[in-house]
């Protein structure tokens, strides 16, 4: 077991709550996981032990949203999302930790101004070319700070999903990306057993955090759901840049 203090499981255990709520209620959350991992384990290596109970929590949003899944939006994600895998593979492998959460935070920020510019002028929804984009972005910043999240996630909005088809969607959609990520963490060297001593302790308490989740989304309003989620993508991306 690797030695943390008690500020360190804190910091650790609320992040393992916010992948729980993130994954069947609340995305865009993910990303105060992110900054709660980052600050209680080295930037690259919190990356890894995140995506393994971001796995854990994609298990339990596939099931309990296994009949509310837009299939036409994942078949039009899957090629432009490895192309940002294996982009930002090579990223992560280069780039220090502060690039890292800078670049992902000025992302954010960019996008959710779009999204916003967007909802006020009641675009429309968008095209084929817009959705490559959103994409590539997904899978860049899902691969080096697990932080796709908030990209999705204000594609998902802007496409207008209705909160189960949302939720539902973007469960099958980083189940099959954080998948793919696991053979990429192993072959940097930052997926090991000591990582995944600390993740075993964390994984009752995002399995609990699912389960409270799921409650949330059955009560829920349409218009507070995306609100909470814009609200959540701003605070993440602001805590990523500072």
């Amino acid at each position: 077991m690797v030695e943390l203090d008690a500020l360190n499981w804190v910091l650790l255990g609320l992040g393992a709550l916010v992948v729980g709520l993130s994954k069947t209620a609340l995305p865009g959350g993910g990303t105060l996981a992110v900054v709660l991992f980052a600050m209680a384990l080295p930037a690259r290596e919190s990356t890894a032990a995140l995506l393994v109970l971001l796995l854990v929590g994609d298990l339990f949003a596939v099931w309990m949203y296994r009949r509310t899944v837009d299939w036409a939006i994942l078949r039009r994600l899957i090629w432009p999302v490895l192309v940002g895998v294996a982009v930002g593979t090579v990223f992560l492998g280069l780039a220090s930790d502060g690039a890292v959460r800078r670049v992902i935070g000025a992302i954010l920020l960019g996008l959710l101004l779009l999204t916003l510019l967007r909802r006020r002028g009641r675009s429309a929804k968008p095209g084929r070319i817009a959705g490559y984009g959103y994409g590539w972005l997904g899978g860049f910043t899902t691969m080096v700070a697990n932080a796709g999240g908030p990209v999705m996630s204000i594609y998902m909005l802007a496409m207008r999903l209705e909160v189960k088809t949302f939720l539902g969607t973007a469960a099958y959609f980083f189940f099959v990306v954080n998948l793919v990520k696991v053979p990429f963490q192993i072959g940097l060297g930052l997926l090991d057993l000591a990582t995944l001593s600390i993740v075993g302790v964390l994984v009752p308490v995002v399995v609990i955090a699912a389960f409270i989740g799921r409650w949330v989304a059955d009560r829920i309003s349409q218009t507070l759901f995306e609100r909470l989620v814009l609200v959540l993508t701003g605070v993440g991306a602001v805590n990523l840049l500072l």
